[in-house]
């Protein structure tokens, strides 16, 4: 496609379910698009998908694609970005890549734009998209931070299946009829489709999101350790996290417990201080049974909070619920944010 007006852009890894959601996200917005093109593995190049009432073909990623480009959404695996981010980068344009790739990298801002928008300030031409669960979590305690400090925060998530890719979800369904049926299951790719064991997923919780580390947590929750405190600008914070696979199809959600390094909030401060907060929609009505659901986060962009309560012994604890769409703001969505502040902040010219 091409348009006088707008920018030259590119999405990589189209095809995929993040690649879908950008595309979505992109015609939702409506983000001024000059030139757009689709790229993806050879596997995939050829195949045809529908923008905006135009017929798109996928093109395979190659360095020479990158020519003219001027934003680049990344979202084809680590071994993708780490190969071609730099060849985009090297013809001008600017890599917002929403894999593990360069999260931990000194040298590339870790955004999410409702909590350090301004690092893009310090971008040299790769900009990283953190963790799903990462994102809707630091969201929610960003006002939290700004209003009282933060010392602490314990996470412990409940996270979709679709955090693990379309055949994950298919094989949850397909488990689900076998248990349904009293036939026999044989599963294939969870926890981590390279390890060494494979669990059911269907009526089942597993506590393992990603390999282990040699400290015994998973990769998934060292990234939301280290990737929190980069965010935060808080090396001192202390994170821990627990991640499980639960068999919901999309929408993450996490308990959250926080110490402030001020005392005296209530509950209603709390709660005020969330509701003012940038991206974030209070639901917490414990006398009605209104607080987030996975279910009902689903094609929004919100992070939803709820079930805010004071901890019974500790002055300045408190518990929060926290739950988005890990396909939309924990990924696609957060990704086209940082592009429109690429351009609100001038860092990006027509």
């Amino acid at each position: 496609m091409v348009n006088e007006q707008g920018f030259d852009l590119a999405v990589v890894g189209a095809t995929g379910a993040v690649g879908q959601q950008m595309l979505k996200t992109l015609a939702d917005k409506e983000f001024p698009i000059r030139s757009l093109k689709l790229l993806s593995s050879s596997r995939s190049a050829g195949k045809e998908i529908e923008f905006k009432g135009e017929t798109l073909t996928v093109e395979e990623a190659s360095p020479e694609q990158f020519e003219g480009v001027q934003i680049a959404l990344f979202s084809a695996g680590g071994s993708i970005s780490k190969k071609l981010a730099p060849e985009a980068v090297k013809r001008g344009a600017v890599v917002i890549d929403n894999t593990s790739a360069y999260r931990l990298d000194n040298q590339v801002p870790l955004v999410v734009p409702e909590v350090n928008e301004d690092a893009l300030y310090n971008h040299q031409g790769i900009i990283a998209n953190p963790n799903c669960s990462t994102i809707q979590m630091v969201v929610a305690l960003e006002p939290i931070k700004k209003a009282y400090g933060l010392k602490k925060v314990i996470v412990s998530t409940y996270q979709a299946v679709s955090g693990a890719g379309l055949d994950a979800v298919d094989e949850m369904y397909e488990q689900s009829q076998q248990i349904l049926n009293e036939e026999e299951i044989n599963p294939q790719l969870l926890p981590v489709s390279g390890d060494k064991k494979h669990y059911q997923i269907a009526f089942n919780a597993v506590p393992q999101i990603d390999v282990f580390q040699e400290n015994g947590y998973t990769f998934e929750e060292m990234k939301m350790i280290n990737e929190t405190k980069k965010i935060l600008d808080d090396q001192a914070l202390q994170v821990a996290a627990t991640c499980v696979r639960l068999p919901v199809e999309t929408g993450h959600s996490e308990s959250v417990y926080v110490e402030t390094e001020k005392g005296g909030a209530t509950v209603k401060d709390l709660q005020g201080v969330l509701e003012a907060g940038a991206g974030i929609t209070l639901q917490d009505h414990p006398e009605t049974q209104t607080y987030p659901l996975a279910t009902t986060s689903v094609g929004l962009p919100d992070v939803f909070v709820g079930r805010v309560r004071q901890d019974l012994d500790t002055e300045n604890g408190y518990h929060l619920w926290v739950v988005s769409d890990n396909l939309l703001k924990g990924a696609a969505y957060n990704s086209v944010q940082i592009a429109e502040s690429l351009v609100k902040l001038g860092l990006i010219k027509q």
